[in-house]
């Protein structure tokens, strides 16, 4: 498993050491890795690697491994190749599947830039033949929490656009559930789009934040001149503001509006609200409260 000291990651492995199976948790940094205080999950065992550009390292965390879940790399100029430089290490390796963690609407003209990237990402593991599965999430419910500015404002060009974010933990469990399955093929070109249960407005959002919070917060429709605007200050690369501001922009097209049914299939539960994420993760927005 790549990304395991993330919180995608962590959440994963910590379930697959709950249902006994064992993984390699592949990390930038050994003491970040998932645990049970100073003991390792599980049937675990750790690998760490410099990064999906360290092939001697990634080929070696992947050797005598059947699946690799791999977690897209942070957003960057040359995250692609970083992606295809991580497949090539499993490849080289021998593995059977990759289990990949996409976005939804992954297209060569998504609105969402790195959606675009997801997309080529996909398709260069296709080419490869290995047997794969795409988990195409959707924006997350603690994104949507950390879209507040200092001043209790959600600005973006989103217009009345809906978005039907999702859960790391709904996510984790149908990775759990693929990575588990005990048909092995199943899932083999399989591309799940993972959504919550609802496709919200940021003003709803919005509206969701301020009864939790105790406070005003409201969202701000900018224009798209507003949004790039308003986002200078941060002196950041161009591609960077240009994924900020097509996220929204993705939302007013309507790509990220589709609520579908994978977590209530493969999870056989309902998949996890805005509300209902609100009130089992208050720490994850606590910066909101009032001081």
């Amino acid at each position: 498993m790549t990304g395991a000291s993330g919180l995608l990651g962590s959440k994963l492995a910590f379930r697959l050491a709950a249902e006994g199976a064992a993984q390699r948790l592949v990390v930038r940094d050994a003491a970040r890795a998932p645990g049970l205080g100073d003991d390792p999950l599980p049937e675990s065992d750790v690998a760490v690697v410099g990064g999906y550009t360290d092939t001697r390292g990634m080929v070696a965390a992947f050797t005598d491994v059947d699946t690799v879940f791999l977690v897209s790399a942070r957003e960057d100029l040359d995250r692609v190749a970083q992606h295809r430089a991580a497949v090539d290490a499993a490849i080289a390796a021998g593995v059977g599947h990759i289990v990949y963690v996409s976005f939804v609407g992954a297209a060569p003209d998504a609105v969402f830039t790195f959606a675009r990237d997801h997309w080529r990402t996909e398709e260069y593991i296709r080419a490869t033949g290995v047997r794969h599965t795409f988990l195409r999430d959707n924006l997350y419910h603690r994104g949507l929490a950390l879209m507040v500015g200092d001043d209790g404002v959600i600005r973006g060009p989103a217009g009345d656009g809906r978005v039907a974010s999702v859960s790391h933990d709904d996510i984790a469990d149908v990775a759990t559930v693929v990575l588990l399955d005990a048909d092995a093929h199943r899932h083999d070109g399989v591309t799940y789009d993972i959504t919550g249960p609802e496709a919200l407005t940021l003003a709803e959002v919005a509206d969701a934040l301020s009864s939790a919070a105790g406070r005003e917060i409201v969202y701000h429709a900018e224009t798209l001149e507003e949004a790039y605007a308003s986002r200078e200050r941060y002196g950041v690369p161009r591609f960077e503001v240009d994924g900020w501001v097509s996220s929204y922009t993705a939302i007013d097209a309507g790509e990220l509006a589709h609520v579908s049914d994978t977590v209530p299939r493969l999870v056989e539960r309902p998949a996890q609200s805005f509300a209902a994420w609100l009130d089992d993760y208050p720490e994850e927005w606590a910066h909101l409260r009032p001081a």
